[in-house]
């Protein structure tokens, strides 16, 4: 046994200044876990909620009820159980709290102390956290392919633009420190750029510069000069990843791009992208239309789902029945994974299980409001997902996972780079599939 004798939470500060959950394990055989919880800006309507004070202390934001049911309801539950469980350990969590959002709880108490538990059991095992992830979830290990912010925008950056994240992926290359080194030459280009052109204005919660643009297609007409600028040719080595998040400015179908003071319809939605889809090389769009829009998201998927990834974020908040359902449909052929979404650690694995059962992508995802924590870049290579999301190229909570994935590429047992393995890259591969 590697027995669960003591858990603890604490108080900690997010990326963003604001108050969040630490939880930390300890067990008899004297090994620990610890691990925060992120929190998003741009949320699910099912997914999980984190548990707030309210109030006027904090701007309602402080997490002393969290933390509360995390000593007083969680930490009594838990004592006993042996962290090596994963399962075990997040079904009890789940019998506190059969809520689907879990809001009795807080999704910030349940997450933290959930991958807590997770580094416990991997400390108990004496592995790799990745390689405890694999064991649990049956996978073949994989490190991931970045997809890195260039440019933010929607709820990240004050909604400048419509579109969340502008991003790039480099599955071309054939190391994880390779795709650093090009996606350090890509935005720093694209800062230049923007200096020249005097709209350089800081960066964005996930560090992508701030968007200062006219319209939307300017963010990817500066995307592709900067890549140029950066001596790649667009759509070879580096292609371009899209976060819509359309549910941010569209409900009921009708989507509103404020930015360039237009309305469209779900059909204008999709003749939109698609446009986009031929004047650029996108190979992966999160959410392009709303988490609402069940038609709209089977149509898309029909007509550019063998081109691109379709990934499903608030379409799918990281739960294993709506991936299901929407495999029925025909709706997605990817899903973003996020352990907050869904609350414990076992349900985000579930979820990526249900994709891969599917032959779907996954792809582990941070949150705007993140922290040190780097928990989702053993998780992204131990469950062999392929892409890692978690923000930009700059500020330290983004690139502690960046980091932290050179240094499991650095380790002698290091699992193979993902490359373009097994992803929908239009019109980009690699003849040896990924090294």
């Amino acid at each position: 046994m590697a027995t669960i004798t003591a858990l603890t939470g604490r108080r900690v500060w997010d990326s963003r200044g604001r108050p969040t959950v630490e939880a930390e394990v300890v067990l008899d055989t004297g090994a620990r876990g610890r691990a925060i919880a992120p929190a998003g800006a741009s949320r699910g309507l099912r997914e999980a909620v984190d548990l707030r004070d309210g109030g006027p202390h904090l701007g309602g934001r402080d997490v002393g009820r969290a933390l509360a049911a995390l000593r007083e309801v969680i930490a009594p539950a838990l004592t006993g159980l042996d962290a090596r469980d994963q399962q075990a350990v997040d079904a009890a969590i789940r019998a506190l709290d059969p809520s689907r959002m879990k809001e009795r709880l807080g999704g910030n108490a349940t997450t933290a102390v959930s991958l807590a538990v997770l580094h416990a059991g991997a400390a108990a095992k004496g592995v790799p956290l990745w390689r405890h992830v694999a064991d649990l979830a049956g996978t073949v290990p994989l490190l991931p392919l970045p997809e890195i912010q260039i440019f933010g925008g929607g709820a990240h950056a004050g909604r400048r633009v419509d579109i969340q994240d502008f991003m790039v992926m480099v599955p071309g290359a054939t190391s994880f420190d390779e795709v650093m080194e090009i996606t350090h030459d890509i935005y720093f280009a694209a800062g230049d750029i923007m200096a020249r052109r005097g709209r350089l204005a800081g960066v964005a919660d996930e560090g992508g510069w701030w968007p200062e643009f006219s319209s939307n297609e300017e963010a990817l007409e500066t995307l592709v000069e900067a890549i140029t600028l950066a001596s790649e040719k667009p759509g070879e080595r580096v292609v371009i990843s899209l976060d819509v998040a359309a549910s941010e400015f569209g409900q009921a179908g009708r989507y509103r791009l404020a930015l360039e003071d237009r309305a469209l319809d779900t059909g204008g939605m999709i003749d939109l992208l698609g446009r986009w889809l031929d004047a650029w090389p996108i190979a992966a769009i999160e959410d392009p239309l709303g988490e609402d829009d069940r038609a709209g998201m089977v149509e898309f998927t029909r007509r550019f789902g063998d081109k691109v990834q379709v990934i499903g974020d608030d379409y799918l908040v990281t739960d294993a029945a709506l991936v299901r359902a929407a495999v029925q449909d025909g709706a997605c052929n990817a899903v973003l994974v996020k352990v907050n979404q869904a609350g414990t650690v076992t349900e985000a694995l579930d979820a990526a299980a249900a994709a891969r059962g599917a032959g779907w992508a996954a792809v582990v995802s941070a949150r705007s409001g993140e922290s040190e924590d780097v928990s989702i870049s053993h998780i992204a290579t131990g469950l062999g997902a392929g892409l890692l999301k978690v923000g930009s190229f700059t500020r330290s909570e983004r690139m502690a996972k960046w980091n932290e994935c050179l240094r499991i590429a650095d380790s002698a047992d290091a699992p193979p780079f993902a490359g373009a393995r097994g992803l929908r890259f239009r019109g980009v591969s690699r003849s040896d599939g990924g090294s």
